[in-house]
Formats: C-alpha cells, structure tokens, sequence
C-alpha cells in the first residue's frame, strides 16, 4: 500500500476519522486504533510477517522489562541477549542468502537454502528502532518502556515503517503517551509537506525513472556522456523518491498528531561531503554517529586524525553495507569514507558554510558542484547491480567518446528538476519542505494550485514503489 495509490488514501481516511472522531478524547483507544492500522498496512503488503513484526516487538518490550529489573551480570545479558536477537533476524533476512550463495557458488555446491527467504518490508528501520531502544537504555538515556500498547506502537509506527526515518525511542515514546490534539496550523503544514513529497515523488522521480532505467540497463551501447548524464539524473530520482516519501511521512504523522525525524535538510545545496551526509538521510546518519561512528572515535582517540579517518572509514562501510549484501553497497560507502580525508587533513570537518545571500557566489556555486559531482560519481556504484556493470558504466563514462546529447534527454524532465531545485532554494532556511514563508499568501495559494496541477497533469501514477523500500 503506497502513500501515493488510492488504496492508501481510502485506508488514511478511514484511520483519520476514526482516530480524532472515535478516539479523540480517549488516548488509549488512539493508540490501539494506531496500532491496528500499522499492522492493517503491513499486513496489506504480506501479512506473513506480521507475526515476525509482533514477535520481534514482544520479545524487545520483554527483554525492555528484564533489563528494568536487574543489575550487574545478569542486565548486560539481557542487553546482549536483545542485541543479538535483533541483528542476527536483521542478518538472516537480508544477508545470510548472500552468504550462503557465496559459499555455494565457491565450492560449485547447488544451493536452494536461500531460494524462500523473502526480505520483510522495512525490517532495517524497525531493527535499528529496537537496537537503539536496548542501546539507549544500557546508555541510561532512556527507561525500559512499561505501556506495551506505546511500545508495540513505537516499533510498528506505519508512517515511517517502510522507507523510514529511524525514529529513537526518546522521540516517540513520550508522543504516544501523552494526550495529541489537531490543530489549524499542524493540519496545513503536514498537507504542505504531503503535497510536496507527493510532487517529488509522482511528477519528479517516477518521470525520471525510465530515463535511469533505460540508460543503466543499456549503458554498453551508449556514449560516456549519456551513461554520466543517467548518474546525474540518478541523484535527482533518488533524492526526490526518497525525500518525497519522508516528506509525506512527516505530513501523515503530523496529522495524526505527531513530530517524526526530518529527513532531509536540503542536501542539493551542500558545499562539502561532510555537510552533505549531515543534510541527507539524516536519521541514518545521526543514528550511527551516535552508536557507531562516536564510540570508534573514542576507542581511536590515541591515534589522532589517523584514528579519525579510520572511524569515519568503517562508519561509511557500514552505511554502504545497511544497503544490502552487494559489494558494489560496500564499495560506496567506503568511497565516500574516502571523500572525507582532504576534509578531515585540512581540520575542516565540523565547518559550516553559509549562504552570503539570496544567491550563491562563484565559490559557492563551485563549491556545491563539486559536492555533487563527488556524490554522482559514486551513486554509479549506488545503481550498478554488481561490480562488473559498475566497472563497465565506469568504463564508458571515462572512455573518451564524442560528447552527443543523450537520445534520452527530455527537456520536460529537465524543467521538473528545475522546479524542485527553485522550490528547494526558496525553503532552504526554513524546517520542511515546503513554507515558502517569503512569499505573500495569496503567490503561496496559487503556488500550491500549480503544485497540484503538476501532480494531476504530468503525475506518472505507474510506478509507486519506493527505492527505499528494497532497504
């Protein structure tokens, strides 16, 4: 059930007018109808593993209770005990077939242990949501959770289920247990921020997206240029496929009351690798900062910017390999671990730059295009199915053919992203997507008409999944 297909928005209605009109007043009855509609839309995409949702959400509210009631030993068993239990389910769902084929196509062995193993639906955010909840509370940031209709619901949140963000438990947990009412104002920002993922998403990536397709699928039959022209376009499809669904996620959970992780910062306009990643996926990245990167950083303390580059190396490894058991996954992430070195050399890691103006100078254009031009060359890997497709894309991008405008180049697509990046530019400054708090109401109605109009006239309704959502 996409945020973007009629089935949703029935499904949305119903759960909206149930929840403030039946529950309104009743906290417990929200929370329960909450829950209800989570599983309703995750059992709508298999309901087989609801009962691997339910369980993975018992077994960490039981061992949440545990941990409370004891001391010494016998707590950092438990702690451990949920550790292992939640990565290792994590670990057998989405890399323990690449592991086995591995081994398999080694020693020429016929493999079918892997052939029925399906990869659940948003099973790494919910993972990293129960990681973290054990973590936080071996850290003392957090008290084990004793409302098990907050906890069940704090796992299976259904606006950030599939595609995240990864919301920690110090978040949500106090939101579901306190009283939620709707307001004019929370009610016209999450319509906001719902029709600009909705633009994002339907007009933007989904009119991208075959361009990608047909460039990637064909790219040893195509000059260099249009195989770097398809990179290009690849970061503006991800970026507006994935941000376009945090948007709308941060919009639906407003409307039901709550304040959800945002996402993205504007990452478009980055002026450095190190400001990129701060702007991009910003629930991933703040989430392994402060569970992994941070206490490498501490364990590497003694070795100096040497152990800095180390962690930041092993960091970006990991994020490369959360995407999935591909090498090509890996290989990106360490790339982009190599990006910070010149930055981390020069002790310009933590600086942030600022505009000087309604316009970005020279230097700042520069600097920005590098930035992208840094992450397009990596995203190459992001895409490549496997490393031989990746070395081959490389290969033509590099292999000195005659410039020649891509046959797949459409100026329709070209003026879309234009669109976003002006809409970006002119939200920049402020906290979602789409405020646009300099302009006088009656420009900021009529932009959001235009918006519409963008969905409803050049909308590409046939493709609703989210690449996020394989993750």
């Amino acid at each position: 059930m996409q945020f973007t297909s009629i089935a949703f928005f029935l499904f949305f209605t119903v759960v909206f007018g149930l929840y403030w009109w039946v529950g309104r007043k009743n906290l417990k009855l929200q929370n329960m109808l909450l829950l209800a509609a989570s599983y309703v839309f995750y059992g709508f995409w298999d309901w087989r593993f609801l009962a691997l949702l339910a369980g993975s959400s018992a077994v960490a509210y039981y061992l949440g209770q545990k941990i409370g009631e004891s001391q010494g030993r016998a707590k950092k068993i438990y702690i451990n005990s949920g550790l292992i239990l939640a990565i290792g389910t994590l670990f057998y769902f989405k890399y323990f077939g690449f592991f086995i084929d591995s081994f398999a196509d080694l020693f020429a062995i016929q493999n079918k242990l892997t052939l029925s193993i399906i990869l659940p639906l948003g099973i790494s955010f919910y993972t990293f949501r129960i990681v973290s909840y054990f973590l936080d509370i071996k850290n003392n940031k957090l008290k084990p959770e004793t409302d098990v209709l907050a906890f069940f619901n704090y796992v299976a949140f259904f606006p950030s289920m599939t595609s995240g963000p990864i919301d920690k438990g110090g978040l949500l947990l106090p939101q579901l247990k306190k009283e939620r009412i709707f307001t004019e104002e929370a009610g016209a920002d999450a319509v906001r921020q719902i029709l600009y993922g909705a633009f994002k998403k339907l007009v933007v990536a989904n009119s991208i997206t075959p361009i990608t397709q047909s460039i990637f699928q064909n790219y040893e039959t195509l000059s260099g240029s249009t195989v770097a022209f398809g990179a290009i376009l690849f970061l503006f499809e991800l970026y507006a496929d994935f941000s376009g669904y945090s948007d709308m996620a941060v919009g639906f959970a407003r409307l039901l009351g709550f304040k959800i992780t945002k996402n993205f910062a504007f990452p478009l306009f980055a002026q450095n690798i190190a400001e990129y990643w701060r702007k991009w996926h910003i629930s991933l990245t703040s989430w392994l900062t402060e569970y992994v990167f941070t206490p490498l950083v501490i364990q590497f303390r003694d070795y100096g910017k040497r152990g800095l580059i180390a962690a930041i190396i092993l960091n970006f490894i990991l994020i490369g390999a959360w995407h999935g058991p591909r090498l090509t996954f890996v290989l990106f992430g360490l790339l982009h671990g190599l990006y910070y070195i010149p930055l981390i050399v020069k002790d310009k890691l933590n600086k942030k730059k600022k505009f000087s103006g309604n316009f970005p100078t020279i230097k700042e254009l520069g600097n920005i295009l590098l930035t992208l031009v840094m992450v397009c060359f990596a995203l190459v890997l992001f895409a490549a199915p496997d490393l031989k497709a990746a070395l081959g894309m490389y290969g033509r991008i590099f292999s000195f053919s005659l410039f020649s405008v891509p046959q797949f180049m459409k100026i329709k697509v070209l003026g879309l992203i234009g669109i976003l990046i002006v809409i970006d530019w002119l939200n920049k400054d402020q906290e979602h997507g789409l405020e646009i708090k300099r302009l006088n109401p009656f420009i900021r109605r009529a932009f959001y008409v235009f918006l519409i109009f963008m969905i409803m006239y050049y909308g590409v309704f046939s493709n609703g999944n989210y690449i996020y959502e394989q993750f």
